[in-house]
C-alpha cells in the first residue's frame, strides 16, 4: 500500500509525517483471515497493534462459557494500542466478521514511532479520548428505549465505517447477536426493531451482498437522540 493512501485509510496517521508512514509501512506485516478466525488470542495481547485494512472483526469477551461482544471494528480502525501500555492481563479475543485483512506492528516500534512523531503521538490521545466518549455514550443510554440504542448504534457504525451506496449508506450486515451485544439488548429486540425499521425503509438488508444499507440516516440520528 502506497504512504498516501495509508494515510486516507487510517484517520490515526492522516497527520503523521510521511517518513513516519514509510517506515512504519516497511515494518508492518500483513494478515488474511477467513470470517469465524480468530485474529487475536487472549494469551497475545501487547505484542503489536494491529489496523484493518479491509473487513470487519469483533472484540469479544469470555463470559463463562460463552462470549459478549464488546465492540465491533471496521476499515480504517485499530485495535491493541492500550494493550502495550497496560499488561494486565486479558479476556477478551478478536474474531473475524467477515474475511479480513490486517496490517500489525510490534508493540517496540509502534511505542519508537509515537516518541519520534509528536503528531501522531496528540492524533492517537485524540481518537483514545473520541473511543472514551463512545463508551460513556453507551453508558448515558442504558436506560433508553431499545429502539434509541440500537439506532445510537447503527448511527456510529455508519458515521465511522459506512460506505456511499446507490441507495444509502452501506455497512456490514452484522450477526443478530453482536448487534444485540454491542446494543445492550436482547437478540429478540434486535430483530424485532430490524423489522420495524425496515418496514419504514430507513434501512434494508441485502443478504446476497451481506451489507445493511441505511437509507434514512438523518431519522435514524433523530431516534439516536443525536441532532
Amino acid at each position: 500500500m502506497q504512504p498516501e493512501a495509508f494515510g486516507e485509510l487510517f484517520p490515526l496517521f492522516d497527520v503523521a509525517n510521511p517518513e513516519t508512514v514509510d517506515w512504519l509501512l516497511s515494518v508492518a506485516t500483513e494478515h488474511d483471515y477467513p470470517s469465524g478466525r480468530a485474529v487475536l488470542m487472549e494469551d497475545a495481547w501487547g505484542n503489536a497493534v494491529y489496523f484493518v485494512q479491509r473487513g470487519w472483526v469483533k472484540v469479544r469477551r469470555h463470559v463463562g462459557e460463552d462470549f459478549v461482544t464488546l465492540a465491533v471494528l471496521g476499515q480504517g480502525d485499530f485495535f491493541g494500542e492500550m494493550a502495550i501500555l497496560d499488561e494486565s492481563p486479558r479476556s477478551t479475543d478478536v474474531v473475524a466478521l467477515s474475511p479480513v485483512k490486517l496490517l500489525s506492528v510490534s508493540a517496540q516500534r509502534f511505542i519508537q514511532t509515537l516518541f519520534k512523531d509528536s503528531q501522531l503521538h496528540h492524533r492517537m490521545l485524540q481518537l483514545m479520548v473520541q473511543r472514551l466518549r463512545l463508551t460513556n455514550i453507551r453508558f448515558h443510554l442504558r436506560n433508553q428505549p431499545p429502539a434509541v440504542k440500537l439506532a445510537n448504534t447503527l448511527s456510529t457504525l455508519s458515521e465511522a465505517y459506512g460506505s456511499p451506496g446507490e441507495v444509502g449508506t452501506e455497512i456490514f450486515n452484522i450477526p443478530i447477536k453482536d448487534m444485540a451485544d454491542v446494543t445492550d439488548i436482547s437478540e429478540d429486540e434486535t430483530s424485532k426493531i430490524l423489522a420495524k425499521l425496515t418496514e419504514k425503509e430507513w434501512l434494508k438488508v441485502d443478504e446476497d451482498r451481506d451489507v445493511i444499507i441505511l437509507m434514512n440516516t438523518k431519522q435514524l440520528n433523530q431516534l439516536a437522540g443525536r441532532v
